[in-house]
């Protein structure tokens, strides 16, 4: 494995780089992003900041961006209004696997998440999908409420 993950065998995943981290509480603090995906930069051995989505992107411009056949991580910001007509917003941790993506990168992106999510505190639900189904807008507002 690479030098950057000192004293960790493989199975514990990828590092997670700086930039990633930043991105995540600009979109966390500052609602500068409406989203951001992350992906598993082999070479670096690093979790790193893929794209990002401005605020007034939607949800499905947030789920077009995810490749068909390949894993990706993302964090996405949901706003909504609760019954009582308050404006609330919830952050969200999408491991996205798609049954079509190589073995390889489902065990890379499956090793890796626990140590990704360690890093992004303010996330307050997750959601594992293998089909866009099960992250369909539906189950996200079902979810936040």
């Amino acid at each position: 494995m690479s030098f950057r993950i000192r004293g960790q065998n493989a199975s514990s995943g990828m590092g997670v780089a700086d930039h990633s981290k930043h991105t995540f509480l600009e979109l966390k603090r500052k609602k500068v992003y409406r989203y951001v995906i992350f992906m598993i930069d082999e070479k670096k051995s690093e979790v790193v900041v893929e794209k990002t989505g401005g605020p007034a992107e939607s949800y499905s411009d947030f789920t077009a961006s995810l490749p068909e056949n390949d894993c990706r991580y993302a964090v996405y910001d949901f706003d909504f209004v609760t019954s009582e007509n308050c404006q609330k917003s919830k952050i969200f941790f999408i491991s996205w696997s798609p049954e079509t993506s190589r073995i390889r990168a489902k065990m890379l992106y499956s090793t890796s998440k626990d140590r990704l999510r360690r890093e992004l505190d303010g996330v307050h639900y997750e959601i594992q999908a293998t089909d866009p189904t099960e992250m369909d807008l539906e189950v996200i507002k079902d979810r936040a409420h």
